[in-house]
């Protein structure tokens, strides 16, 4: 960590320099937090299945100043998913792209854009939520990344606004040199309001990228949000993202975070069921091989009675990639009527493949109905058999299975279009084909 604090001492003018004036109050108690922290170490519980020391040890290079880096998103990556409408944005690093905005005008009052000019427009609300869910004093990823961050992407949707279009923003990593991003983003849904998004995260260079991302999401009463996360990056990529949400009375949120290529991942979900008759539907789907290693921890803390919340990850590790889960379901005292289910099921095709799983309950309440599970197995080999002796290639029947293994994931998606794409990348990602979307210059 020190190398990182002695950076924010070295150039804490020019960082905040280029931030807003609310980002940049948050700096000083996020750097103590910084030095009192330091790096989590596997002891910590939360994080005993990744060391973070060591894939923050590199010197990556930090574009501070700003620089306008030279690309067209357009040329790079297009993010199209066929038949799917959606008002598309870029981020380019960790700064929203000005020069590449959806032509189609979204409704009034609607705000997507730079966190930066939206402490302008809407201080009120940025400065009412900015910082509130994603403390610092306990994670020290929340710290270095409010310690450094300087701009972000903010999603605002009015009181009773309904989005008929699907917001996509797609996440570039893009850069001559070996770099470290620090991403933020702020979503916030008033009562009533509805919204969908889809996030793709794409790494455009053969260079080292360490990324860190820390999002609020902010679902006021009966506001419903629908949030898709698609990772297709690079071996070279590491990627530590952060996500708070919190649930109002009668509200609802899906979030579905689906790693299909990549380096090392570590995603923390943090779910707060705020409100009466909350609703949270929490899932997850992972293919890794080679050495690849995705970290899953979520926690869904049920505050207040009649929530319900359902959480399915699923995992296929193939080679020598390793897969962790943790996650642990809290219901308060108080928290009466709770209705909760969590499963975790995992596949490793290789006997080198490893997975590591920790479903967890904490229960204080009496009248609750919650369960957890998880299994760990290969693949059926009366099934491989039987699937042979038909004519089917044995490779061609370990493709199906393991497709057949993570469909339950991709038939919850409620979006049509999407859901057939990723029913077609993940067939690409078997089969061993790179899978990003037409038009990546790296993959070809």
């Amino acid at each position: 960590m020190k190398q990182y604090t002695d950076l924010y001492n070295d150039q804490r003018t020019l960082i905040c320099q280029h931030a807003a004036a609310v980002m940049n109050a948050r700096r000083e108690e996020a750097y103590a937090d910084c030095l009192r922290l330091g790096f989590p170490t596997r002891k910590v519980e939360r994080y005993k299945y990744t060391d973070v020391a060591e894939a923050f040890a590199p010197d990556y290079g930090l574009n501070l100043a700003r620089l306008d880096i030279p690309v067209n998103p357009y040329d790079a990556f297009r993010c199209e998913v066929p038949n799917l409408s959606t008002s598309l944005y870029f981020v380019v690093n960790d700064q929203f792209y000005q020069k590449a905005l959806p032509q189609v005008a979204l409704p009034d009052g609607v705000f997507v854009g730079s966190l930066l000019q939206a402490a302008e427009r809407y201080p009120d609300v940025v400065e009412r939520h900015y910082g509130r869910l994603a403390r610092t004093g306990k994670d020290s990823i929340n710290a270095l990344n409010t310690l450094l961050a300087q701009d972000g992407l903010f999603v605002y949707v009015p009181k009773n606004v309904r989005l008929e279009r699907p917001l996509q923003v797609v996440n570039i990593l893009h850069a001559s040199v070996d770099l470290m991003v620090n991403r933020r983003v702020l979503i916030v849904l008033e009562e009533g309001a509805e919204a969908k998004l889809l996030f793709c995260d794409h790494a455009m260079d053969d260079h080292d990228f360490l990324a860190t991302q820390v999002a609020e999401v902010v679902v006021g009463e009966n506001a419903h949000l629908e949030l898709y996360e698609l990772e297709e990056t690079h071996v070279r990529s590491r990627r530590f993202a952060n996500m708070y949400i919190d649930v109002a009375r009668n509200a609802s949120v899906t979030a579905d975070s689906i790693t299909l290529h990549n380096g090392l991942t570590r995603n923390r979900t943090d779910v707060t069921l705020s409100g009466e008759y909350a609703e949270v539907n929490l899932q997850g789907c992972v293919i890794a091989d080679k050495e690849q290693r995705v970290d899953n921890n979520t926690l869904i803390d049920h505050r207040v009675a009649n929530g319900t919340s359902h959480e399915l990850y699923k995992y296929v590790l193939d080679d020598r990639a390793v897969g962790a889960f943790a996650g642990r379901v809290l219901v308060r005292e108080g928290a009466q009527k709770t209705v909760s289910t969590e499963t975790n099921a995992n596949l490793c095709a290789t006997p080198t493949a490893r997975m590591y799983t920790q479903p967890m309950l904490e229960i204080y309440a009496d009248d609750v109905k919650c369960s957890h599970g998880s299994t760990v197995g290969q693949l059926n080999e009366q099934a491989l058999f039987y699937m042979q002796q038909r004519g089917i290639p044995e490779a061609e029947a370990r493709l199906l299975l393991k497709y057949a293994f993570v469909g339950e994931v991709l038939d919850s998606i409620t979006l049509s279009p999407l859901r057939d794409r990723l029913r077609y990348l993940v067939e690409k990602r078997f089969r061993g084909e790179l899978n990003t979307c037409a038009g990546c210059r790296l993959c070809r």
